[in-house]
């Protein structure tokens, strides 16, 4: 994953930009992208031992649950710049509970849809990154490219 690439290379190359990261850990975890042009939710398939580190559950997300994840990953967006900034600190992150009313809102309506559901489909993701700001409107600085998985 090391290294940076230009938007237009990744493009070329098949990758689609991670406009939402979910959660993270050692790696992107979980998030929304579009695959094959549809929004989708991913999220990292450790099931056991045996999951590989690049395999991730994948699952349709509906138009209303992805203008709220862009809603509230916006709220994240404004919080990290004041942070990055010093205008604020980690205790107003709007994760924290009973910091933000909007963002604990979305968070209830969202948690069913941020669940694997029981058809959810299996990509091995090929990560990349692009050389903007790591939080932005529009994203992330992640990539992904989707490979089905090899049984």
């Amino acid at each position: 994953m090391a290294g940076t690439w230009d938007e237009r290379r990744l493009v070329a190359d098949g990758f689609a930009h991670v406009y939402v990261e979910l959660d993270r850990y050692d790696g992107p975890y979980a998030g929304l992208v579009d695959i094959d042009g549809v929004p989708h939710y991913f999220q990292r398939h450790d099931t056991g031992p045996s999951a590989a580190p690049e395999e991730y559950l994948v699952w349709p997300a509906n138009a209303e649950s992805v203008v709220l994840e862009r809603e509230q990953w916006a709220i994240f967006v404004e919080w990290n710049r004041q942070y990055e900034a010093g205008i604020t600190d980690l205790e107003r992150h709007p994760g924290h509970r009973g910091v933000h009313a909007r963002y604990d809102e979305l968070t209830a309506l969202l948690a069913p849809h941020r669940q694997a559901p029981a058809h959810a489909g299996t990509r091995k993701a090929e990560w990349r990154f692009d050389d903007g700001e790591r939080y932005r409107a529009d994203g992330l600085d992640h990539w992904v490219r989707w490979h089905e998985r090899a049984e």
